[in-house]
């Protein structure tokens, strides 16, 4: 299939995932770096409260918090 092919299946709403390789796709700026982090004890149950009434992982409560955060300082 050419390019002019492929564009107007996406261009007609056609369902175009079976011509894609995302193997190996990548979203830019969303690459992600392990980091460790020491928490005193009264945080971690603080997030740990918060976490359960959201329903969400206490990674989750991080990753929302320091990105707030970050924004703010922008």
């Amino acid at each position: 299939m050419n390019a002019e092919e492929f564009d107007k299946k996406f261009d007609n709403g056609e369902d175009i995932r079976e011509y894609l390789d995302v193997a190996g796709a990548r979203r830019p700026g969303q690459e992600v770096r392990r980091v460790n982090v020491d928490f005193p004890l009264w945080m971690i149950e603080s997030m740990d409260r918060e976490a359960r009434r959201l329903g969400v992982a206490r990674q989750s409560i991080i990753k929302v918090w320091v990105a707030e955060r970050l924004r703010k300082a922008q």
